[in-house]
């Protein structure tokens, strides 16, 4: 009995072969294909043309109305730690990079009240907005985008309170936003 058990195993297994050539094989060929020699390479999400080596990012200037004064600098060394961390591609600070970013804060206004319960606010919102501008200077291209953000705070927090505690959340926040725009063709 043991042993017609284990040749039904073997005929199992056996069976089992040309199911796995038929089948398993194409998928295995296909998928290796997909993952190379497509002439654009993938790391983290970004989808990077494989001459492009260098990259120039500029510091992210604070224009809005309102302006925290730490927020340009954190969102600046963000975008940088990002894009090194995530691409192959070298930061230098010559304007002839392969990329070259830049941007504004256009938007820095937490006043705004966007729940009202009882006739008294019981959230107001944060609005950050970026304006971009990415040159490709291998294809000499110019892409100008836009990227906002809002974040609620209960309305009895006050804004100083609130923006201690949004400030890290809006710049991974937006920082994320910017990189999908620039390298995963969002």
């Amino acid at each position: 009995m043991i042993l017609k058990n284990n040749n039904r195993n073997q005929f199992l297994v056996n069976s089992e072969l040309p199911f796995l050539r038929t089948f398993l094989m194409p998928f295995i060929g296909c998928a290796l294909f997909l993952f190379t020699g497509c002439g654009v390479y993938k790391f983290n999400d970004a989808s990077i043309d494989p001459t492009i080596k260098t990259i120039k990012i500029g510091y992210i200037d604070n224009k809005a109305r309102y302006v925290n004064p730490q927020f340009a600098a954190k969102l600046t060394d963000k975008i940088q730690q990002k894009i090194i961390s995530s691409t192959k591609l070298t930061r230098t600070n010559n304007d002839e990079a392969d990329y070259v970013i830049n941007g504004v804060i256009t938007t820095y206004d937490g006043s705004q009240t966007v729940g009202v319960s009882s006739s008294q606010a019981n959230t107001n919102r944060l609005t950050v907005s970026v304006h971009m501008t990415w040159k490709n200077n291998k294809t000499n291209k110019l892409e100008e985008f836009d990227v906002s953000r809002s974040f609620d705070y209960p309305a009895s927090q006050s804004f100083t309170v609130a923006e201690a505690q949004l400030a890290d959340e809006a710049v991974k926040t937006l920082t994320d936003d910017i990189f999908n725009r620039i390298f995963s063709n969002w």
